[in-house]
């Protein structure tokens, strides 16, 4: 199992964003799946990594948007 501070390494801002779903493949690999490039073409789908700064940046854990980790 992979702990959020390993995330946070890998994915940024994207490890603790409500827009994220995390996807695991089938061999194990993950990919961080911004679900607001459905919607809103300033977002990619799968941003590259780590993700520093985001405009679209909303915490899992307050709902208040920042840019820092």
């Amino acid at each position: 199992m992979i702990r959020l501070s390993d995330d946070r390494e890998t994915a940024g801002l994207c490890a603790t964003c409500a827009n994220m779903r995390r996807i695991i493949s089938d061999r194990g690999s993950v990919f961080y799946l911004c679900e607001l490039s459905k919607t809103d073409s300033r977002f990619v789908k799968y941003p590259g990594l780590p993700v520093m700064e985001c405009e679209g940046y909303e915490s899992l854990f307050d709902g208040a948007g920042s840019d820092q980790l």
